[in-house]
Formats: C-alpha cells, sequence, structure tokens
C-alpha cells in the first residue's frame, strides 16, 4: 500500500529521504562491508558517524563550544532521574514548572533526590496553558529551574523561555528539538528523545554546559553520571548506535532544507493553517490558550467522544494515521514535526471540512 501521513505524536514519521537512504545503506555501509546494525561502536566507520552526527547537530543548533553534546540512551524519561542526581549539588533544591503529564513525571522523580518544588502549575486548568513566571518566582538558591519545552499531550509550548538569572535552566525538548531556532546560551541543560524529531527511540541527545558536569554523589550510577559519558565521548558502552546514524541522516536531512530557521517558518505555516482552520469551524475547537498553542502537537476536539472516535476512525480510511488524542484526554491530536509535509497538512485540513459538512 501507499505510506499514509503518520501524524503520532512518537515514535514519528521520519523524511521519506533518509528512510531511502538507509534503506540503500542497510546492509552495506560505504565501502564497510557491513550493516551499521552490525558495526562495532570502537570501529573508525562508527567512530566517523557518531562525530559527523555531533559536528552536524552543533551546526544546525549553533551550539556554544563550552558545552558538551552526549548521545545516551534509556528515554527521556531516564533524564528525569540523571537531571537531579547530578545537578542537585550545592543546596540540593530545584524548582520545576508543571505543564503536561511528562513535566509531572520529571517532577515526581527528582523529588526522590532533593528539596524539588513546584514553581507553578496548569493542572488545575488540565494544562492548555504556560504559566508566565518572573525571575523572582523561582528560589534563589535553587540549583536549577525545570521545564518541558512543548507538551505533546495538551498541545502546549513555552512561547518563550524564563529568565532564571544565574539560575541553570534545564528543558526537555523531546518533542520540539530542532523545530525552532533556540539559544543554547540560556540553558544550562537541554535533552530530547529523538523518536520524535530527529530519530527512531532508543537515542536522547543532551547538551549540557561543562561546568555543570562533574558533581553527582560517588554513588551515583555510572550510566547515569554526565561525567562518565562526557570523558568517554558518549562510548563508555555501546551506544544505540543505529539510531544514531538515523539522527546524523535527519540532521543532513535538515542542513539541505535550509537549516532550522528554514523549518520554523515552515513549522510555523503549517501550525498556523491547521489552527485557522480549527478556528474558522463550527465543528472543530482547539482548547488551548492561543499564545501558548504547539507548533509541533495540534489538540482538537468536537466535544462528542463519539464524533471524535468516528472521525479518528474515517481519518484512517482516508490515510491520515494516528490521529487520536493521548489516552487520558481523548480528542484528536496531529502531530505534525519537521518530516509531516506541509502537504499532508492540507490533506487533514481538506479531510476536516469534508467531515464537517457530513456531520453537521
Amino acid at each position: 500500500m501507499e505510506r499514509v501521513f503518520n501524524f503520532s505524536a512518537g515514535p514519528s514519521m521520519l523524511p521519506l529521504e533518509v528512510l531511502e537512504k538507509a534503506a540503500a545503506e542497510m546492509v552495506n555501509y560505504g565501502e564497510a562491508g557491513m550493516s551499521v546494525m552490525e558495526m562495532s561502536h570502537r570501529s573508525k566507520d562508527f567512530d566517523n558517524i557518531i562525530k559527523e552526527a555531533e559536528a552536524l547537530f552543533r551546526e544546525l543548533m549553533n551550539v556554544p563550544d563550552n558545552y558538551k553534546v552526549l548521545f545516551v540512551q534509556g528515554g527521556g524519561s531516564t533524564q528525569f532521574s540523571m537531571v537531579p542526581l547530578n545537578l542537585l549539588r550545592n543546596s540540593k533544591k530545584a524548582d520545576y514548572i508543571i505543564t503536561g503529564q511528562w513535566a509531572k513525571k520529571a517532577f515526581t522523580e527528582a523529588k526522590k533526590f532533593g528539596d524539588v518544588k513546584a514553581a507553578a502549575s496548569s493542572e488545575p486548568d488540565v494544562y492548555t496553558y504556560i504559566p508566565k513566571l518572573k525571575k523572582e518566582d523561582f528560589r534563589q538558591d535553587a540549583d536549577y529551574i525545570y521545564i518541558t519545552a512543548n507538551n505533546t499531550i495538551y498541545g502546549t509550548r513555552y512561547p518563550y523561555f524564563p529568565e532564571t538569572g544565574d539560575i541553570p535552566l534545564v528543558a526537555d525538548m523531546s518533542s520540539n528539538i530542532l523545530s525552532q531556532e533556540v539559544d543554547i546560551s540560556k540553558f544550562g541543560l537541554i535533552f530530547a528523545g529523538a523518536q520524535k524529531n530527529f530519530g527512531p527511540a532508543g537515542l536522547v541527545v543532551v547538551c549540557i554546559r561543562e561546568d555543570l558536569i562533574g558533581f553527582a554523589a560517588e554513588d551515583c550510577p555510572a550510566m547515569l553520571n554526565y561525567k562518565t559519558q562526557a570523558d568517554n565521548d558518549s562510548l563508555y558502552n555501546t551506544p544505540p548506535t543505529y539510531s544514531i546514524y538515523i539522527a546524523k541522516l535527519v540532521f543532513e536531512w535538515i542542513k539541505s532544507k535550509g537549516g532550522v530557521k528554514a523549518l520554523q517558518t515552515i513549522n510555523e505555516r503549517k501550525a498556523a493553517k491547521l489552527y485557522k482552520a480549527i478556528d474558522d469551524s463550527k465543528l472543530f475547537n482547539c482548547p488551548v490558550n492561543p499564545e501558548d498553542r504547539s507548533l509541533m502537537n495540534v489538540v482538537f476536539v468536537t466535544g462528542n467522544a463519539d464524533l471524535d472516535k468516528k472521525f479518528v476512525a474515517e481519518a484512517k480510511a482516508a490515510g491520515l494515521v494516528n490521529l487520536g488524542g493521548h489516552r487520558t484526554v481523548g480528542g484528536m491530536r496531529a502531530s505534525i514535526y519537521n518530516a509531516m509535509p506541509e502537504e499532508g497538512v492540507d490533506k487533514l485540513i481538506a479531510f476536516m471540512q469534508k467531515f464537517e459538512k457530513e456531520n453537521k
């Protein structure tokens, strides 16, 4: 059958050009005579792959020289533990802004390791907005401030990042990495799971300022210590080699499209037209505060759970798949990451308009 438009929140669609190149190199990478899947992580061929991946990421994200870029495993959820284990280094205090399920899970995990406080939460309003905080709203002796930059389940994002002064800002960017320009120097650490915007599941990229490395307690497990990963150039043990290779191909694809700035323009256009279609509709509604609407995950509902299910089923039959909202909230969610072509958004809008006419 033909490829569908996959609106999954993750694992999500990858650029077709990347998949085709990976397929062509599946059984024989370059002159290696073997697949990357079979390759030793200590080999010269893989050493070139991981170094090229890091160099491309640094270029695309304009990463300053005083930051380490690490490729680690364990998914974003492992970072919920690694961050406090490494960054609770002085006061053992950290402030979290709770804007969705993943921020809350990170907060719950961090509380195991120190004095961790919720500086603000939008949970009472079903996470439909991003709390706006000033530098004075945080504990001034906190070791770090933690945010989730984009919320896949509830369809919100930070329109601008909070000012934290000298306190390091930590951001989970799993669902918006490489989708818009970001000033890395504003953060002490960012991390992102690959499976939404730059690769298959199993890989996480961490970008950490060097002066924040080396403060984990002696009893911190080696694999959860950023110093272990930094000192060994992400090769302390066997990393997710094939996922790193695919990430490299995606980074090359992004560069070929004009880089992050060019993709941001496209992403803003895709999101704007989809939100306009929702706002102009008499059937569909987006419950998110307009200022805080995500560019990556567009949530919408009809107000009728049965009609929502009908929409999802008929959309699937039309080649528009994985449009069901997260199981905790229902409704619909269209994840329109970098790899989603504008054609896919246009077809979704056309289908929504057709569905509305047929279900007045």
